[in-house]
């Protein structure tokens, strides 16, 4: 898929006067956060942007993040057409090493979105977070081989393609009630309160907020 029908070109235009991470990231975020909740207004993703300390949205960008958000929440919540879910990449006409940093990104972004959404695991949905920071966990210098070349890459896409396919089954809540917009609760229990119950079948990984800082390598 090229860069003018996956989205890519018209990201980056949307978000052209906006640095603070990359498209990829943004669309992980997105992504991360619509597997548990219902699309949001734009007032509310301006709002999940500044709690999560990055500088306003512009209009473009605020509108074309709400578009794409509803959009993902109805291809999600429906079974076959969730698995023909993309995330956002840039095409085989950029070099290797742009596209696995994409990757990553992507990854780190997805954590940090269903990270906020306060949700519970499965011991499925577990193995694959963990298996996703590893991925967001990828160091690669410009000029070095990425081990396994576009085989690996491809194989790894397509792992990353089916966590939102699998994540994107459960209820959904609005955004505005994740504790990132409302607040924690007084008696809200920690994850290591709902491990100890029995809630939870394993820590949960930690979310790498790659989100808060530019980090190419």
């Amino acid at each position: 898929m090229n860069d003018n029908i996956s989205g890519w070109n018209t990201w980056l235009t949307a978000f052209d006067d906006w640095n603070d991470v990359s498209v990829s990231e943004v669309h992980g975020l997105m992504t991360g956060l619509m597997t548990a909740c219902n699309a949001p207004d734009e007032q509310v993703w301006a709002t999940v942007f500044e709690e999560l300390s990055f500088a306003a949205l512009p209009e473009p960008a605020l509108t074309l993040l709400t578009e794409e958000a509803e959009d993902t929440v109805f291809q999600l919540k429906d079974k076959d057409d969730a698995y023909a879910y993309m995330p956002l990449l840039p095409d085989d006409e950029h070099d290797l090493y742009e596209r696995v940093m994409a990757l990553k990104q992507w990854a780190n972004g997805f954590m940090t979105g269903f990270g906020i959404t306060d949700c519970s695991l499965s011991a499925e949905e577990n193995e694959m977070l963990s298996d996703l920071a590893k991925i967001g966990a990828i160091r690669l210098s410009e000029d070095e081989d990425f081990e396994g070349g576009e085989e690996s890459y491809l194989y790894i896409c397509e792992f990353v393609r089916m966590i939102p396919v699998s994540f994107g089954t459960r209820k959904r809540k609005p955004v505005k009630d994740i504790a990132l917009i409302a607040g924690l609760a007084i008696d809200a229990k920690t994850n290591k309160e709902l491990q100890a119950e029995g809630n939870l079948p394993k820590p949960i990984p930690p979310v790498m907020d790659a989100m808060n800082q530019n980090n190419p390598s």
